[in-house]
């Protein structure tokens, strides 16, 4: 069965002067994300596919997670969108490996395939109404570096609103 892991990006730095896409992590950031990352890698949860907002804060946080991934999709789409966005994003990702789209992708993403674990790395509140959306509850808050997998038991192409498995929910605090 697929499985979508929906991830915020870990702490980033506010007041810096810096255009919000540009903000990197913070240490305590850098240290979730890490500490995400094992958690993942200890559950046998490595994605084929990562979907990443092209944010500093997303990249960074993708960074520390330390995944074995070897294709990765660098999103614009992602940042500063809605919940309707992502779900395409996703769906069309998990159906053919790739988003092929406008959005300016880019990084190591490949030829597609099958897609059986997807990685997406976002913002809220997108990501919190996504998991809410796909999966028809969510925790009351979404923090930073908080993770959702969700499972998707009728294929990446049946993927809507209610039809997804909250299988796993965590946050750095865990």
């Amino acid at each position: 069965m697929p499985s979508l892991i929906v991830l915020r990006h870990a702490k980033a730095a506010a007041g810096l002067g810096l255009a919000d896409i540009d903000r990197p992590l913070t240490d305590r950031g850098r240290r979730d994300a890490a500490e995400t990352g094992e958690w993942l890698r200890g559950g046998g949860m490595t994605p084929d596919l990562v979907l990443c907002s092209t944010a500093v804060r997303t990249r960074e946080t993708l960074d520390r997670l330390v995944l074995t991934t070897s294709r990765v999709e660098y999103e614009s789409r992602i940042y500063d969108n809605d919940p309707e966005t992502l779900l395409s994003l996703v769906r069309e990702a998990g159906e053919s490996g790739v988003t092929g789209g406008s959005g300016g992708s880019g990084g190591s993403g490949g030829s597609g395939g099958e897609v059986r674990t997807l990685l997406l790395v976002g913002h809220n509140p997108s990501v919190h109404q996504l998991v809410h959306d796909l999966t028809g509850r969510a925790p009351e808050a979404f923090p930073t570096c908080a993770l959702a997998v969700i499972d998707v038991p009728d294929g990446w192409s049946e993927l809507r609103h209610g039809t997804g498995e909250l299988a796993a929910f965590r946050t750095p605090k865990d």
